[in-house]
């Protein structure tokens, strides 16, 4: 003979209590994805509490970076194209968005270019700690009107090291640091949001690495890039 336990009839919640339960589920749920997940993800914020604890900022910063990833798809056929040449290394390809063609003959009117020189510094003034050694060494800056953007890179060989520091004169930037060479289209290495980054740039492979911005703060910009270390040259790329 088979032993079923029988739930009490008394234990089991009414229709009404499952309806309850299941409306608190649904307020809770909703409350969440206004308060939380609108403003998190897509920077979307009707209550306001997002803006309190920095979550539609982030949001916002999550949108512009997937609006500039997509616009750079495009962008890569471009790099077959390319005529840009340097000895010994494939051509630096543009990763703008499909509106940089359109906007170039106006940044290459309004950048201000420092020529790159080099500037007499110390071995121990050139070299960091695990970073490049001392070679050579520039400093170049460009102005970018609102959602206006530019492209710098460097010409490395495979594992060659740059130190780098770059800074706006005020608000922050998108960024892009990537690379492209001999049948690689794009590389990238890191992205975000910032106002000055500082590191050491290692080259995956030979080719062309360095930094796409784009002015998405609403007022004119300067970017002052300072680099030294092992690479050929630092060009604009248009």
């Amino acid at each position: 003979m088979q032993n079923l336990n029988q739930p009490d009839p008394a234990e089991l919640p009414s229709t009404a209590k499952l309806l309850k339960s299941t409306g608190v589920a649904v307020v809770i749920a909703s409350a969440l994805l206004v308060t939380v997940v609108l403003p998190a993800e897509y920077g979307v914020d009707p209550t306001r509490i997002g803006s309190v604890f920095g979550l539609t900022e982030m949001g916002r910063i999550k949108r512009q970076l997937a609006v500039e990833a997509a616009a750079e798809a495009p962008s890569t056929a471009a790099v077959i194209t390319s005529t840009r040449t340097a000895p010994a290394l494939p051509a630096a390809a543009p990763v703008g968005s499909p509106d940089t063609a359109t906007q170039e003959p106006a940044r290459s009117a309004k950048t201000e270019a420092v020529p790159p020189a080099v500037t007499t510094q110390t071995a121990a003034a050139a070299t960091t700690t695990n970073g490049a050694s001392a070679g050579r060494s520039h400093r170049t800056s460009l102005t970018l009107e609102p959602d206006e953007g530019a492209e710098i890179k460097m010409a490395m060989g495979d594992g060659a090291k740059a130190n780098f520091t770059w800074s706006t004169s005020g608000p922050a930037v998108n960024y892009d640091t990537h690379g492209d060479g001999q049948g690689i289209t794009y590389h990238g290495y890191s992205k975000g949001t910032s106002a000055r980054e500082t590191g050491v740039l290692t080259a995956a492979f030979a080719g062309h690495h360095g930094w796409f911005w784009r002015n998405r703060s609403g007022e004119r910009v300067t970017i002052t890039l300072q680099t030294s270390g092992d690479y050929e040259s630092v060009d604009f790329v248009d």
